[in-house]
């Protein structure tokens, strides 16, 4: 759980992002990085025995810098004014399915999957779904995984209109092979997060996601 005080660190962050009133509350950031730091260790906790693939995870394997990057954004303030969590066994360099938690007034949510793959990644995709493809259609109609996630987060956005090259518009899991990002997500309350059970009501619906990230990063590591 996070203390109030974090809380209302992210509120009054947002409300005053610039450099000046950072500086002046140092010491509140200060308590507020040592209370995300702790979340995600006791996160870790909770989920290294439900997904062993997580094992080898640390703390700051896991955690974002407060610095936003605005190089080349048209926002330029310079903070983040939310807690993300990432836990994936994804090394380096290597993108992998995963488990986040994003923790923002008005805007919180968990997710899981694999958001927006480059080209190879994609390819890979659709070449696990048109080969097993009821093997994730299965995992997408499980009870716990419909009660919780519902469904992938689809939009016109993410999704073609048309077939991708090289598939049948008549292939059965053409909808699926439409997509171009593969993540479920659900909204969760941001004061939830101050709540003595919130890693351990998290962990349970995190947990749901395993089958999903175990059939991408399958199809990930697939030659």
């Amino acid at each position: 759980m996070l203390s109030k005080e974090t809380l209302q660190f992210l509120n009054d962050l947002k409300a005053n992002n610039n450099r000046d009133w950072f500086l002046e509350n140092k010491k509140r950031y200060e308590a507020f990085k040592k209370d995300y730091q702790q979340l995600v260790a006791d996160l870790l906790d909770a989920m290294k025995p439900l997904d062993p693939s997580l094992e080898m995870l640390e703390v700051k394997n896991c955690t974002f810098r407060i610095n936003r990057d605005i190089r080349f954004s048209k926002d330029k303030t310079p903070y983040k004014s939310h807690l993300g969590i990432w836990l994936s066994s994804g090394a380096k360099g290597l993108n992998r399915s995963g488990y986040y938690i994003h923790l923002e007034k008005g805007a919180s949510f968990i997710a899981g999957g694999l958001y927006c793959p480059e080209s190879d990644d994609l390819k890979k995709m659709r070449k696990e779904i048109a080969y097993f493809h009821d093997d994730l259609e299965a995992i997408l109609e499980e009870k716990d995984f419909k009660r919780e996630f519902g469904d992938f987060d689809r939009n016109e956005k993410d999704t073609l209109k048309n077939p991708p090259r090289g598939y049948d518009k008549e292939h059965p899991a053409i909808e699926l092979l439409k997509l171009k990002s593969f993540e479920s997500s659900q909204k969760i309350e941001f004061s939830a997060a101050a709540k003595k059970d919130f890693v351990a009501v998290m962990s349970q619906k995190l947990i749901v996601l395993k089958p999903l990230n175990d059939f991408i990063n399958r199809a990930l590591t697939s030659e």
